[in-house]
């Protein structure tokens, strides 16, 4: 599969790593977001682009050989950082720009290289991001 625009982070949820995929358009706060996630114990698989692919029933994804450990930090540039080698993708999390109109979404799906995993929309504002960024780690765990 193709590089995907997008930022793969990981945490350790009952003794595994559970990575999570986050999307948006450029300057939305994927970095800001994985930064912030670094601090509170989560993992760097890959920044600005992830390699996908299936095996086994599960997804997994790895940075190109090129970003391999670098995240970028807007405005003070490019950093080599401690990253995992791969991680397997248990969620996808979009970030929106504009706050979702409804309190209690409609669960959603996405399908990525023939693997269903758990789509949601997170305001990048919400005070709340990084503790919503675990639940939902730990909710889609139970899918590996």
């Amino acid at each position: 599969m193709n590089p995907l625009h997008a930022t793969l982070i990981a945490c350790r949820v009952e003794g595994r790593w559970a990575g999570v995929l986050l999307r948006g358009v450029s300057g939305v706060g994927k970095s800001t977001l994985t930064l912030n996630a670094l601090r509170g114990g989560w993992r760097l698989v890959a920044d600005d682009r992830v390699i996908l692919w299936a095996s086994g029933g599960v997804l997994f994804g790895k940075a190109p050989q090129t970003l391999r450990a670098l995240v970028e930090a807007r405005h003070l540039g490019v950093h080599a950082i401690a990253a995992l080698d791969l991680s397997p993708v248990v969620a996808v999390v979009d970030l929106v720009a504009d706050p979702p109109s409804d309190r209690v979404p409609q669960p959603a799906t996405i399908k990525i290289d023939g693997i269903t995993l758990a789509l949601h929309r997170l305001h990048r504002d919400d005070v709340a991001l990084l503790p919503k960024l675990t639940m939902i780690a730990a909710g889609s765990v139970a899918t590996l």
